[in-house]
């Protein structure tokens, strides 16, 4: 894989890396994402699989299109969005299991915490 993250990497690269997460900080386009894992769906599916509007959903769509996440098929009268890179799933599972490592330690953190200021009996 090709290294381009370093202290050398120009501004104009990071910008880029910047807006892609910027895209990616949207609960709405991760609900997306996430209903995209199983396979291509359209707007009206994807309406109902996320409960968002027509017109939030649409704009959300567009989003993660211009960004090259999605992409889109027309297919008759409706148009079919998927995944452009399944990537992206790498890239969640990665910050969710960081989330979650982070989540678990702060729990037991919290759990000596309580143990420690709970009087005994």
């Amino acid at each position: 894989m090709l290294k381009t993250f370093s202290s050398k990497t120009s501004p104009i690269v990071l910008a880029s890396v910047a807006d892609y997460f910027k895209v990616l900080s949207e609960v709405s386009r991760l609900q997306i994402l996430s209903c995209l894992r199983s396979g291509a769906m359209n707007g009206k599916e994807i309406t109902e699989a996320t409960g968002l509007g027509q017109a939030n959903l649409s704009k959300h769509l567009k989003a993660l299109t211009q960004a090259g996440i999605i992409s889109r098929q027309p297919q008759g009268v409706s148009v079919y969005y998927e995944i452009a890179d399944p990537m992206i799933f790498d890239l969640c599972e990665l910050v969710c299991d960081r989330i979650s490592n982070q989540m678990q330690q702060r729990a037991k953190e919290f759990e000596q915490f309580t143990a420690f200021t709970t009087p005994s009996t």
